[in-house]
Protein backbone atom coordinates (compact mmCIF):
# COMPACT_ATOMS: atom_id res chain seq x y z
CA UNK A 1 0.00 0.00 0.00
CA UNK A 2 0.72 3.77 -0.64
CA UNK A 3 2.60 4.90 2.95
CA UNK A 4 3.53 8.06 4.05
CA UNK A 5 6.85 8.86 5.68
CA UNK A 6 10.29 11.29 5.31
CA UNK A 7 13.32 9.07 4.90
CA UNK A 8 14.17 6.45 2.11
CA UNK A 9 13.13 2.79 2.61
CA UNK A 10 11.11 0.01 1.43
CA UNK A 11 7.64 1.69 0.42
CA UNK A 12 6.09 3.50 -2.13
CA UNK A 13 5.02 7.26 -1.01
CA UNK A 14 1.80 8.99 -2.39
CA UNK A 15 4.27 11.98 -2.16
CA UNK A 16 6.19 13.39 -5.15
CA UNK A 17 9.12 15.20 -4.41
CA UNK A 18 13.51 14.65 -5.38
CA UNK A 19 13.95 11.12 -5.22
CA UNK A 20 15.79 8.58 -7.52
CA UNK A 21 12.65 6.88 -8.76
CA UNK A 22 10.85 9.20 -12.20
CA UNK A 23 7.70 9.58 -12.71
CA UNK A 24 6.62 12.01 -15.45
CA UNK A 25 7.08 15.42 -17.08
CA UNK A 26 4.61 18.07 -16.54
CA UNK A 27 4.82 21.82 -17.85
CA UNK A 28 6.67 24.79 -16.50
CA UNK A 29 4.19 26.47 -13.93
CA UNK A 30 4.69 29.85 -12.34
CA UNK A 31 6.71 29.42 -8.51
CA UNK A 32 8.17 25.87 -9.69
CA UNK A 33 11.66 25.27 -8.78
CA UNK A 34 14.21 26.02 -11.54
CA UNK A 35 16.25 23.59 -10.19
CA UNK A 36 13.86 20.74 -11.36
CA UNK A 37 13.45 22.36 -14.93
CA UNK A 38 14.45 19.31 -17.19
CA UNK A 39 17.26 21.41 -19.48
CA UNK A 40 17.50 18.22 -21.94
CA UNK A 41 13.90 18.89 -22.75
CA UNK A 42 14.09 22.19 -22.95
CA UNK A 43 16.87 21.75 -25.80
CA UNK A 44 14.72 19.62 -27.79
CA UNK A 45 11.47 21.61 -27.68
CA UNK A 46 11.89 25.10 -26.76
CA UNK A 47 9.92 24.73 -23.75
CA UNK A 48 10.12 23.75 -20.22
CA UNK A 49 9.24 20.99 -18.39
CA UNK A 50 9.57 20.19 -14.67
CA UNK A 51 10.85 16.25 -13.83
CA UNK A 52 8.81 14.84 -10.71
CA UNK A 53 9.77 12.02 -8.86
CA UNK A 54 7.86 9.87 -6.66
CA UNK A 55 10.03 9.28 -3.50
CA UNK A 56 10.48 5.63 -1.88
CA UNK A 57 10.09 6.05 2.32
CA UNK A 58 9.26 4.13 5.41
CA UNK A 59 6.16 2.83 6.67
CA UNK A 60 5.09 3.73 9.97
CA UNK A 61 3.41 0.62 12.14
CA UNK A 62 2.34 0.36 15.61
CA UNK A 63 2.48 -3.18 17.12
CA UNK A 64 -0.65 -3.70 19.48
CA UNK A 65 -0.57 -6.66 21.54
CA UNK A 66 -3.02 -7.70 24.29
CA UNK A 67 -2.29 -7.78 27.72
CA UNK A 68 -4.95 -8.73 28.89
CA UNK A 69 -5.97 -11.63 31.80
CA UNK A 70 -7.08 -14.25 28.87
CA UNK A 71 -3.71 -14.26 27.20
CA UNK A 72 -2.29 -15.84 29.80
CA UNK A 73 -3.39 -19.42 29.17
CA UNK A 74 -0.71 -21.38 28.36
CA UNK A 75 -1.81 -25.57 29.20
CA UNK A 76 0.09 -28.23 26.87
CA UNK A 77 2.32 -24.97 25.17
CA UNK A 78 3.74 -21.34 26.01
CA UNK A 79 1.16 -19.14 27.14
CA UNK A 80 -0.91 -16.78 24.11
CA UNK A 81 0.78 -13.70 25.64
CA UNK A 82 4.31 -15.65 25.38
CA UNK A 83 4.10 -16.16 22.05
CA UNK A 84 2.59 -13.11 21.18
CA UNK A 85 5.29 -11.04 22.70
CA UNK A 86 7.84 -13.17 20.00
CA UNK A 87 5.71 -12.65 17.35
CA UNK A 88 5.59 -9.06 17.83
CA UNK A 89 9.54 -8.61 18.86
CA UNK A 90 10.10 -10.43 15.37
CA UNK A 91 7.97 -8.40 13.34
CA UNK A 92 9.47 -5.34 15.00
CA UNK A 93 12.79 -6.60 14.38
CA UNK A 94 12.02 -7.26 10.61
CA UNK A 95 10.28 -3.64 10.39
CA UNK A 96 13.27 -2.12 12.08
CA UNK A 97 15.79 -3.61 10.61
CA UNK A 98 14.38 -2.06 6.85
CA UNK A 99 14.52 1.31 8.22
CA UNK A 100 10.73 1.79 9.04
CA UNK A 101 9.41 3.53 11.92
CA UNK A 102 8.16 1.44 14.44
CA UNK A 103 6.20 1.73 17.77
CA UNK A 104 4.11 -0.69 20.22
CA UNK A 105 1.08 -0.49 22.30
CA UNK A 106 0.23 -3.08 25.13
CA UNK A 107 -3.02 -3.28 26.62
CA UNK A 108 -5.79 -4.69 29.03
CA UNK A 109 -9.04 -2.58 29.94
CA UNK A 110 -6.59 0.58 28.89
CA UNK A 111 -3.44 1.23 27.73
CA UNK A 112 -0.52 -0.36 29.52
CA UNK A 113 2.79 0.85 27.59
CA UNK A 114 2.81 2.93 24.75
CA UNK A 115 6.29 3.63 22.92
CA UNK A 116 5.18 5.87 19.44
CA UNK A 117 6.78 5.08 16.13
CA UNK A 118 10.93 5.51 15.32
CA UNK A 119 13.52 4.63 13.24
CA UNK A 120 15.99 5.13 16.14
CA UNK A 121 18.28 2.14 16.38
CA UNK A 122 17.72 1.58 19.85
CA UNK A 123 14.02 1.31 18.89
CA UNK A 124 13.56 -2.36 18.54
CA UNK A 125 15.76 -2.91 21.98
CA UNK A 126 12.80 -0.73 23.88
CA UNK A 127 10.12 -2.50 22.58
CA UNK A 128 11.80 -5.63 23.68
CA UNK A 129 12.28 -4.51 26.75
CA UNK A 130 8.69 -3.55 27.13
CA UNK A 131 7.37 -6.38 25.80
CA UNK A 132 9.56 -8.66 28.38
CA UNK A 133 8.43 -6.69 31.54
CA UNK A 134 5.02 -6.53 30.67
CA UNK A 135 2.60 -9.32 31.99
CA UNK A 136 -1.17 -10.06 31.31
CA UNK A 137 -3.49 -8.30 33.64
CA UNK A 138 -6.63 -7.46 33.70
CA UNK A 139 -10.03 -8.32 31.77
CA UNK A 140 -9.85 -6.99 28.31
CA UNK A 141 -12.02 -3.59 27.19
CA UNK A 142 -11.16 -3.32 23.48
CA UNK A 143 -14.40 -1.36 22.57
CA UNK A 144 -13.24 1.61 24.95
CA UNK A 145 -9.65 1.22 24.67
CA UNK A 146 -9.57 1.41 21.14
CA UNK A 147 -12.03 4.29 21.20
CA UNK A 148 -9.56 6.50 22.84
CA UNK A 149 -6.15 5.28 20.93
CA UNK A 150 -7.14 5.30 17.67
CA UNK A 151 -7.32 9.10 17.22
CA UNK A 152 -4.23 9.55 18.82
CA UNK A 153 -2.33 7.35 16.15
CA UNK A 154 0.37 9.62 14.07
CA UNK A 155 -0.93 9.61 10.40
CA UNK A 156 -1.95 6.71 8.76
CA UNK A 157 -0.26 4.04 9.73
CA UNK A 158 0.21 0.11 9.49
CA UNK A 159 -1.70 -1.37 12.67
CA UNK A 160 -0.51 -5.33 13.64
CA UNK A 161 -2.76 -6.25 16.05
CA UNK A 162 -2.18 -9.44 17.97
CA UNK A 163 -5.17 -10.83 20.62
CA UNK A 164 -6.83 -14.14 21.19
CA UNK A 165 -9.93 -11.50 19.82
CA UNK A 166 -11.95 -12.82 22.78
CA UNK A 167 -14.69 -9.87 22.51
CA UNK A 168 -18.23 -9.11 21.25
CA UNK A 169 -17.76 -9.44 17.49
CA UNK A 170 -19.86 -6.47 17.36
CA UNK A 171 -17.29 -4.31 19.36
CA UNK A 172 -14.51 -5.36 16.82
CA UNK A 173 -16.61 -4.86 13.99
CA UNK A 174 -17.07 -1.04 15.12
CA UNK A 175 -13.31 -0.90 16.33
CA UNK A 176 -12.36 -2.06 12.52
CA UNK A 177 -14.48 0.69 10.92
CA UNK A 178 -13.02 3.13 12.86
CA UNK A 179 -9.67 2.24 11.83
CA UNK A 180 -11.06 2.40 8.67
CA UNK A 181 -12.38 5.36 8.71
CA UNK A 182 -8.39 6.78 9.80
CA UNK A 183 -7.37 5.09 6.81
CA UNK A 184 -4.76 2.71 8.39
CA UNK A 185 -3.68 -0.47 7.27
CA UNK A 186 -5.17 -3.47 10.19
CA UNK A 187 -3.19 -6.71 10.28
CA UNK A 188 -5.19 -9.03 12.76
CA UNK A 189 -3.26 -12.04 14.21
CA UNK A 190 -5.36 -13.76 16.32
CA UNK A 191 -3.13 -16.06 18.60
CA UNK A 192 -5.55 -19.02 20.69
CA UNK A 193 -4.25 -21.93 22.58
CA UNK A 194 -4.47 -25.74 21.17
CA UNK A 195 -6.85 -26.51 24.33
CA UNK A 196 -9.56 -23.57 23.02
CA UNK A 197 -9.36 -24.81 19.15
CA UNK A 198 -9.69 -28.82 20.04
CA UNK A 199 -11.45 -29.05 23.62
CA UNK A 200 -9.65 -31.79 24.67
CA UNK A 201 -11.04 -32.40 28.47
CA UNK A 202 -12.76 -35.23 29.46
CA UNK A 203 -12.79 -35.71 33.34
CA UNK A 204 -14.87 -32.91 35.19
CA UNK A 205 -13.25 -29.95 34.90
CA UNK A 206 -12.76 -26.83 36.73
CA UNK A 207 -12.76 -23.48 34.63
CA UNK A 208 -11.64 -20.32 35.91
CA UNK A 209 -11.94 -17.22 34.12
CA UNK A 210 -8.27 -15.67 33.87
CA UNK A 211 -9.61 -11.85 33.62
CA UNK A 212 -12.00 -12.66 36.71
CA UNK A 213 -10.21 -15.08 38.71
CA UNK A 214 -13.02 -15.37 41.17
CA UNK A 215 -15.61 -16.24 38.15
CA UNK A 216 -15.17 -20.24 38.07
CA UNK A 217 -17.13 -23.20 37.44
CA UNK A 218 -17.25 -26.97 37.28
CA UNK A 219 -18.28 -28.61 34.12
CA UNK A 220 -19.00 -32.35 32.39
CA UNK A 221 -16.62 -31.83 29.35
CA UNK A 222 -18.22 -34.73 27.69
CA UNK A 223 -21.67 -32.71 27.67
CA UNK A 224 -20.24 -29.24 26.67
CA UNK A 225 -17.43 -30.08 24.05
CA UNK A 226 -19.94 -30.20 20.80
CA UNK A 227 -21.79 -27.60 22.16
CA UNK A 228 -18.21 -25.61 23.23
CA UNK A 229 -17.25 -26.69 19.48
CA UNK A 230 -19.93 -24.99 17.33
CA UNK A 231 -19.78 -21.46 19.54
CA UNK A 232 -16.37 -21.33 19.27
CA UNK A 233 -16.00 -22.64 14.79
CA UNK A 234 -18.97 -19.82 14.81
CA UNK A 235 -17.01 -17.35 16.57
CA UNK A 236 -13.94 -17.91 14.02
CA UNK A 237 -16.11 -17.56 10.87
CA UNK A 238 -17.69 -14.17 12.43
CA UNK A 239 -13.69 -12.96 13.04
CA UNK A 240 -13.44 -14.05 9.04
CA UNK A 241 -16.32 -12.01 8.09
CA UNK A 242 -15.54 -8.72 10.19
CA UNK A 243 -12.32 -9.26 8.15
CA UNK A 244 -13.20 -10.05 4.94
CA UNK A 245 -15.97 -7.17 4.94
CA UNK A 246 -13.35 -4.45 5.95
CA UNK A 247 -10.46 -6.01 3.50
CA UNK A 248 -7.84 -6.87 6.30
CA UNK A 249 -5.84 -9.44 6.88
CA UNK A 250 -6.82 -11.83 9.64
CA UNK A 251 -3.93 -14.74 10.57
CA UNK A 252 -5.43 -17.21 13.10
CA UNK A 253 -3.01 -19.59 14.48
CA UNK A 254 -2.25 -21.59 17.40
CA UNK A 255 0.55 -21.49 19.94
CA UNK A 256 1.75 -24.84 19.00
CA UNK A 257 2.43 -23.94 15.56
CA UNK A 258 6.34 -22.83 15.30
CA UNK A 259 6.02 -18.97 14.90
CA UNK A 260 8.77 -18.83 12.79
CA UNK A 261 6.81 -20.70 10.10
CA UNK A 262 3.54 -18.85 10.80
CA UNK A 263 5.20 -15.43 9.62
CA UNK A 264 7.17 -16.96 6.51
CA UNK A 265 3.69 -18.14 5.41
CA UNK A 266 2.02 -14.81 6.22
CA UNK A 267 4.76 -12.05 4.86
CA UNK A 268 5.69 -14.37 2.03
CA UNK A 269 1.97 -14.30 0.81
CA UNK A 270 1.66 -10.40 1.38
CA UNK A 271 4.31 -10.05 -0.40
CA UNK A 272 2.57 -11.82 -3.15
CA UNK A 273 -0.40 -9.16 -2.28
CA UNK A 274 -2.34 -11.95 -1.55
CA UNK A 275 -4.78 -12.04 1.20
CA UNK A 276 -5.53 -14.15 4.49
Amino acid sequence: MLVEGAMTGQHQSPFKGSSVEFVEHRQYSQGDEIRHIDWRAYGKTGRYYIKEFEEETNLQAYLIVDASGSMAYGESTATKFEYARVLAGSLGYLLTTQRDAVGLVTFDNQIRDRLEPSTHPKGFQQIASLLTERTPGKETGMGPMFHRLIPTLRRRSLVILISDLFDDPATLQTTLQQFRRHRHDVVLIQVVAPEEVEFPFDKPTQFRNLELPEDRILVDPHRLRKLYLEQFQAFQQQLRDIAARNSYDLLQVTTAEPFQLVLGRYLTSRKQGKRT
